[in-house]
């Protein structure tokens, strides 16, 4: 999954989780039954989970194009400088 795919399943999951829980309430409201709005919820975060945690395609439309191994080798990673000098501890 790219980062534009995770962002979308971000907003998927708290919009599905928005709308599954006002469906829960009003449909609970209407019926009368906490039941009901328990088991509409329930369904709608099992819904939202299997949208959204699975790796499905339309999340890595953009994918990274990484360096082949030959290229990495032409480009070295920065490395840390190490000063000589070393801070005095304080007391």
């Amino acid at each position: 999954m790219d980062w534009q795919g995770q962002k979308l399943a971000e907003q998927l999951m708290q919009i599905m989780l928005l709308v599954s829980g006002v469906v829960a309430c009003a449909t609970s409201y209407i019926l009368g039954s906490f039941q009901m709005m328990v088991l509409i919820y329930a369904g709608g975060v099992v819904l939202t989970t299997l949208i959204t945690v699975p790796n499905w395609p339309f999340f890595n439309r953009h994918a990274l194009k990484w360096l082949d191994p030959s290229e990495a080798e032409k480009h070295p990673k920065p490395q840390q400088s190490v000063s000589s000098k070393k801070k005095p501890a304080k007391k």
